[in-house]
């Protein structure tokens, strides 16, 4: 996803350069050109010859160093960097960069790059928490940084609290958001559903189905990268929560219900991609119910529409997507309901096709409007998910 990029890495003296490693590594698993910049200090903690090993590029520390092939090393690496991210980043540092001091390798480059710039602090809880610091990173905020939140726990000093450097897994969603795709979508607001709901039973038992969320977090992801800012609904998953977003969890299709349309006004685009239950039983057992000799008989009940519900209060302007699972009739099944719930689109999959079933990182979708269908090769998810976003952001002109 960063094929043809040039990510500036900046690595600056704290304990927390030997994550930088690895988050170098992991760029460059991402096709990035990672250029990395080390201050004098952090040689002491991570030598430059393993972002060396880790890029294929020299490292460079020295403004004087006279190895380099341009005469004037910190304008050439500022020229060619689409993205600057600063990890760790020691107070000093970020001071140094918030009042325009350039007195290294670093600070000099970074003050001659433009284009987007990540700072990710860290530091003693002390010393990050010092009115002197937050300032400094207020004034970054000011002249356009994006200031990644440190983590909380324990620190290399003993202390416990915030001031650690976001693990690079979370670092590397940041880059991505930035540069990875056009922002298309920035100024939107996009909801998505997904998972499954859960019914109660009893205390013990509930009905639901076998969605694992998938393409509902793929769907998410794709238009945070793309610039909206999300809001995902989430029933119960084994997916993390994904980071650049708000995440709602729900477990029944009431509290779906409820979440989703108390943010109905918000949203541009909503997306239901979520696997909601049509039918919860009748009566909750507040005890286990027993087994007996007998057969049970399950009375239920009818959930609520939500996707019919958005397509009868939808505002003006705002888009509204559905997902249409089916094992028959695929296309008259789902033209039927884009009809009948309201929406702009139905995003329609087979589950006896190979690739497009539950729990699996692929998908075939057909993708229904009053336009017309188009009919999508085996895709990843995200690759899905950026197809449906492309057929919303069409529809919402």
């Amino acid at each position: 996803m960063l094929k043809n990029k040039t990510i500036l890495l900046g690595v600056t003296g704290g304990i927390a350069a030997y994550k930088a490693a690895y988050l170098a590594s992991a760029l460059v698993k991402l096709h990035a050109c990672v250029e990395v910049v080390m201050t004098a200090n952090a040689t002491q903690f991570i030598p430059p010859l393993t972002f060396e090993q880790l890029t294929g590029n020299r490292c460079a520390v020295d403004t004087f160093d006279r190895n380099f092939p341009h005469k004037v090393e910190h304008i050439a690496l500022a020229d060619k960097t689409d993205l600057v991210l600063i990890a760790p980043a020691t107070a000093n540092v970020c001071a140094k960069l918030a009042h325009g001091i350039a007195d290294d390798m670093l600070t000099t480059t970074v003050l001659a790059c433009r284009g987007p710039k990540l700072i990710a602090p860290a530091m003693n809880t002390k010393m990050y928490e010092n009115q002197v610091t937050q300032d400094n990173l207020d004034l970054l905020r000011r002249y356009g940084w994006e200031v990644i939140a440190p983590a909380e726990g324990r620190l290399a000093c003993g202390a416990l609290g915030p001031g650690k450097m976001p693990e690079p897994e979370l670092l590397i969603q940041h880059v991505l958001r930035a540069v990875a795709m056009p922002h298309d979508l920035a100024g939107k607001r996009v909801l998505v559903s997904a998972g499954p709901t859960r019914e109660a039973i009893d205390p013990v038992r509930f009905l639901s189905n076998h969605s694992t969320g998938k393409m509902g977090y793929a769907v998410a992801k794709m238009a945070a990268f793309r610039g909206a800012e999300v809001v995902l609904v989430s029933g119960p998953t084994a997916l993390e929560p994904p980071p650049l977003m708000e995440t709602v969890p729900v477990v029944s299709a009431q509290e779906m219900f409820d979440a989703v349309t108390a943010r109905q006004d918000w949203a541009d685009i909503i997306v239901m991609a979520a696997a909601v239950a049509d039918y919860a039983p009748a009566e909750v057992s507040d005890d286990k119910l027993k087994k007996d000799g007998a057969g049970l008989t399950l009375p239920l009940r009818r959930t609520r529409d939500i996707l019919g519900w958005l397509g009868e209060h939808r505002r003006a302007g705002q888009v509204l997507c559905g997902f249409s699972m089916e094992t028959r009739d695929l296309v008259e099944n789902s033209r039927l309901k884009l009809e009948k719930k309201g929406a702009d689109l139905i995003c329609a999959n087979n589950l006896k096709q190979a690739g497009a079933g539950f729990g699996v990182d692929t998908n075939v979708l057909t993708l229904i409007s009053a336009k017309g269908i188009e009919e999508l090769p085996l895709l990843s998810k995200e690759a899905a998910a950026n197809h449906v976003l492309d057929a919303l952001l069409a529809l919402s002109r």
